[in-house]
């Protein structure tokens, strides 16, 4: 098959939709298939340099929407090129331009939402959920209405997404398998390159945060958990891994300080490649409080290196990892953080060995990329039909 994918954006930072697009399409791709990426990011962004697929971009495109005016145009010239397009992310001009330029043509469309009807932002930002209302009425809910498929990535998920928007409810559910790549087996250079990039972490113990430095991901009810552990536990600390995308992180500096930790919380800034890995591999738990979480591929990548995972309940996976027993489950609130810190840290060697090991199988059975390429394919092969 030849697959379009239409996304807002292929910049890294964009967290775990990027990345899942980048990994699966690789798997897809060696299966013999052939991608080709849309985005409106500026030509020449440094993270569209050495891709492993062909990637147009057709930007800049303006704040916040996204417009860029040469996107459906493109679209709607190149669209029998393509047996099938998988659409990325709502609330952007990118799905709506899709929607214009594929609807009634030859090429099907699905849709992933990744997470953005979930109705924590309801509850959360009120003034904005009317607006996407209003939007949804409009356009984005005839965006989904027409699609071939939308696609969660949890049953969860796809549960909480159907009373969140009035009108348009009688899209196409899809619910696939979702992952992440796992880390190769270069253990030892990725260890390496971890102690290279962050020295203050030689001989010290401690529990990592990777992900956006954002209020949706609760890192201030983690920064203050750790300052309730922390005095019991004087060789552990705490990496704060992510871009800080809304200036939040002088925020929570200043909240460690104010409980005393500040010299043992790090803040690296995002972590790629080896380092991340080995960020991974070291560390004796990953935690992700979030308060909304549709996967959490920074969950999954865990697992992968047999890392215990502490999440809240508002991770849709929970689920599966707490079956699996690969972590801990908690709420998503100041005492829920603090208890799961509290449980693992009291956990004695043994059983923390006993958790990673599950963790990896958690990986393995449910979360590997390969599986989650497999099961989008099934989808496009059934949206694109028989060969003529």
């Amino acid at each position: 098959m030849r697959i379009l994918r239409v996304t807002p954006s292929l910049n890294p930072q964009g967290g775990g939709p990027v990345e899942g697009l980048l990994r699966s399409t690789e798997v897809i791709d060696r299966l013999g298939h052939e991608t080709e990426v849309v985005c409106v990011d500026p030509p020449d962004a440094p993270w569209l340099t050495n891709l492993p697929f062909r990637a147009h971009a057709l930007g800049p495109a303006t704040r916040p929407y996204g417009f860029a005016r040469k996107l459906a145009p493109f679209l709607r010239a190149r669209r029998a090129e393509y047996d099938v397009a998988v659409v990325h992310s709502l609330w952007n001009y990118s799905s709506v331009a899709a929607w214009l330029a594929l609807r009634g043509g030859p090429t099907p469309y699905v849709v992933f939402v990744h997470g953005m009807m979930d109705p924590w932002f309801k509850h959360a930002f009120p003034a904005k959920h009317a607006a996407k209302q209003l939007y949804w009425l409009l356009l984005q809910g005839r965006v989904l209405a027409e699609s071939h498929a939308v696609l969660f990535t949890t049953e969860e998920e796809r549960r909480l997404a159907r009373d969140t928007f009035a009108g348009f409810r009688g899209y196409p559910e899809e619910t696939v398998a979702y992952g992440a790549a796992g880390p190769g087996e270069a253990a030892e250079a990725q260890l390496s390159a971890l102690r290279d990039a962050l020295p203050a972490l030689r001989g010290r113990r401690f529990l990592l945060y990777l992900g956006r430095i954002h209020p949706k991901k609760g890192c201030d009810l983690l920064v203050s958990a750790f300052a309730e552990v922390a005095a019991a536990h004087p060789d552990l600390d705490l990496v704060m891994a992510g871009p800080d995308q809304t200036g939040w992180r002088k925020e929570l500096e200043a909240l460690a300080t104010r409980r005393g930790i500040a010299a043992r919380i790090h803040w690296p800034g995002m972590l790629s490649g080896d380092v991340k890995w080995g960020a991974f591999r070291a560390a004796e738990a990953f935690v992700l409080p979030s308060h909304q979480e549709n996967f959490g591929i920074a969950v999954a990548e865990a697992l992968a290196c047999a890392t215990p995972v502490l999440i809240s309940n508002k991770v849709n996976i929970w689920r599966e990892v707490e079956a699996a027993g690969a972590g801990l489950v908690s709420e998503d609130d100041a005492a829920g953080t603090a208890l799961l810190l509290r449980r693992f840290l009291s956990l004695d060697a043994d059983r923390k060995a006993a958790m990673g090991t599950a963790a990896r199988r958690c990986f393995e059975e449910r979360f590997d990329v390969r599986a989650a390429a497999a099961s989008l394919l099934d989808v496009l092969h059934r949206a694109a039909g028989p060969k003529p």
